[in-house]
């Protein structure tokens, strides 16, 4: 069997779909906001490189711990170099990422929480 070139532009948006559980729509929207780029045919059709299935995962974990596009696109920046393919060492840099970020956030909601009292408990005044 010969080894797959994951440089090599070749998956359409309904493949990349398929596999990776994205909607083509959403596809569509992460390459208009820089998070993963395709390569155009002849024809003006989107190929992907096999790679983007692994930058598909890792905004969806992103996604599912809450971050912002903005914060996605920072995490991607500092996980995954461009044109680099994904590996296990860019998933563990995208994990210490999320963990920061999300150690933060219960910090933050944490202290939020402490700042509301025993208040939150008690039941809302009527109007």
């Amino acid at each position: 069997m010969d080894s797959y070139d994951w440089h090599e532009a070749g998956l359409t948006v309904g493949e990349v779909a398929g596999r990776s559980g994205a909607a083509p729509s959403a596809l569509r929207f992460y390459e208009r906001q820089g998070l993963i780029s395709t390569d155009r045919t002849a024809g003006n059709q989107r190929r992907y490189r096999g790679d983007v299935l692994c930058r598909v995962a890792m905004i969806r974990v992103c996604q599912q711990a809450g971050l912002t596009l903005a914060q996605i696109r920072a995490a991607l920046a500092e996980a995954v170099p461009d044109g680099q393919i994904p590996g296990p060492q860019n998933w563990e840099l995208l994990a210490r990422h999320l963990r920061r970020e999300l150690d933060t956030r219960i910090h933050d909601l944490s202290r939020l929480l402490g700042a509301l009292g025993s208040d939150a408990t008690s039941p809302a005044p009527s109007a």
